[in-house]
């Protein structure tokens, strides 16, 4: 999708999901101003590798992108190494965070260097909010069987990252996804955030409609909640990587090119 399509579908109202009201997504913030830089999260099961697709795209666009190693600790450690990046930038920045990275996008967000924030699939929790609680009140998903804990570290078990997490990738691809994937400390799920950046920053949300990592429905109301500008992508959790262009254009449209 270009962007001229993906702004012409937002005007319209199709990009948004079912009950969403398109006018209230808009005007619930002030339009983003134009950024240079963009600051990638990514989630559980990953690496900053995930991003290598989009990043490419935005780099041609012109944008600087940095691509944050998540230490999948603690929350508080996973948002002071974004916070450690965003005061490298030199301007406006587009903060983008898949998965669970929502949560550190929502906390670290409200840093004044931010002027945007982007979700992508992503968990995106209000200041105190457990988020486990919320999830509980939607169907399980099929990904939540399929994590290992080795000790005090899980991980997706190869049936379930093939299957569920990169369910639409060619399985070659997915297999040396799997193959980066990092652990994640089980004390970085009891994290909650304390602030909820997208209460006052513009916000934008790509929601995975064959998602089977993070509900949809879940995803819809989180969107609709925080009166994001919403697109729905037909594709698994890890739209980044099979639809690249579709999600580099909503950052684009989010760092304010035209």
């Amino acid at each position: 999708m270009d962007r001229r399509t993906f702004l012409t579908l937002a005007a319209a109202g199709a990009a948004f999901p079912l009950g969403t009201d398109p006018a209230k997504a808009e005007s619930a913030k002030a339009a983003p101003p134009a950024a240079r830089n963009v600051v990638l999260v990514h989630g559980l099961f990953a690496d900053g590798s995930c991003w290598s697709e989009v990043i490419a795209r935005l780099q041609r666009a012109g944008l600087t992108v940095t691509s944050v190693q998540n230490p999948l600790t603690t929350l508080d450690e996973a948002v002071a190494s974004v916070r450690r990046v965003l005061a490298r930038q030199d301007g406006p920045t587009v903060l983008v965070g898949h998965s669970f990275a929502g949560m550190i996008v929502s906390e670290a967000g409200t840093d004044p260097n931010v002027s945007a924030l982007v979700y992508v699939a992503a968990r995106a929790p209000d200041a105190g909010e457990d988020y486990a609680a919320l999830a509980r009140t939607f169907p399980t998903p099929p990904a939540s069987a399929g994590i290992v804990f080795d000790g005090e570290y899980g991980r997706l078990g190869e049936a379930a990252f093939l299957r569920d997490f990169a369910g639409d990738l060619p399985e070659a691809k997915a297999k040396v996804l799997y193959a980066v994937q990092q652990p994640f400390a089980k004390v970085l799920l009891a994290g909650r955030t304390t602030q909820a950046a997208w209460r006052s920053k513009p916000s934008f949300y790509a929601v995975s409609t064959e998602d089977r990592t993070i509900d949809p429905d879940l995803e819809r109301f989180m969107a609709k909640r925080m009166g994001a500008t919403t697109i729905e992508v037909t594709a698994s959790h890890l739209s980044l990587i099979s639809q690249p262009d579709t999600i580099a254009t909503l950052i684009l449209n989010a760092a304010g090119r035209p």
